[in-house]
């Protein structure tokens, strides 16, 4: 009888591992959905207020790589002015005098991100996962660093909660720039990198908790 079990078991162990892609998927499209749903009053509170001081548009889209190396559309919310990417991709301190009134709220507390849930209900992002880089910066990875792609990016992983006052980091920084590609990008994906060795719903559901818990410290 004890034989019996003991192989209930190791084929239990064996599908949940199989089949932990599609348990993360269907957690992400069950948390996203119901995610929105709870924040939408929120979020017509926040497009309200940005509609009075900064007018339109509402959401910035920017395109990211994500899985396999295909593109696609990150939604934020705006928090820049108009055309202001154009004068470079990172944001430096705190104040970067391109962040409008309200933006600099919505970044300090993460805000801008909520509109990500609509990725991860469409599949391009997960809730949890390697945060998603801009083309121009994974051209830079090595054939190691590309592995991170091979999962889908997430709103927050590891690299997010030990990065997230990265802005004032580059704030310091002479060439902010050049300390974002030699310093914090590849602290960053050695940490998206021991994510992938050890995912799984349990651990993504722990790194959700500590985002919570730091965004709210």
């Amino acid at each position: 009888m004890g034989l019996f079990f003991l192989k209930i078991l190791v084929v239990f162990f064996f599908f949940a591992e199989y089949l932990q892609p599609l348990f993360k998927r269907l957690f992400d499209i069950f948390a996203s959905f119901f995610g929105i749903l709870i924040l939408l009053p929120f979020f017509i509170i926040i497009i309200f207020l940005m509609i009075v001081t900064s007018g339109f548009p509402i959401f910035y889209l920017q395109t990211r790589v994500g899985r396999n190396g295909r593109d696609f559309k990150l939604f934020k919310f705006r928090t820049m002015h108009t055309n202001a990417d154009k004068k470079g991709l990172l944001t430096v301190g705190g104040h970067d005098p391109r962040v409008t009134k309200i933006g600099y709220y919505l970044r300090k507390y993460k805000l801008d991100e909520l509109p990500q849930l609509f990725n991860v209900l469409f599949g391009t992002m997960s809730l949890v996962g390697p945060r998603p880089e801009v083309r121009k910066y994974v051209d830079l990875y090595t054939n190691e660093q590309q592995k991170v792609l091979s999962v889908r990016p997430g709103i927050t992983d590891f690299a997010s909660l030990e990065f997230i006052n990265e802005n004032d980091l580059l704030a310091k920084s002479a060439n902010p720039e050049q300390t974002y590609i030699n310093d914090i990008m590849p602290a960053k994906l050695n940490l998206n990198a021991k994510y992938i060795e050890q995912h799984g719903l349990l651990f993504d559901f722990k790194i959700i908790m500590k985002t919570i818990l730091k965004i709210v410290q």
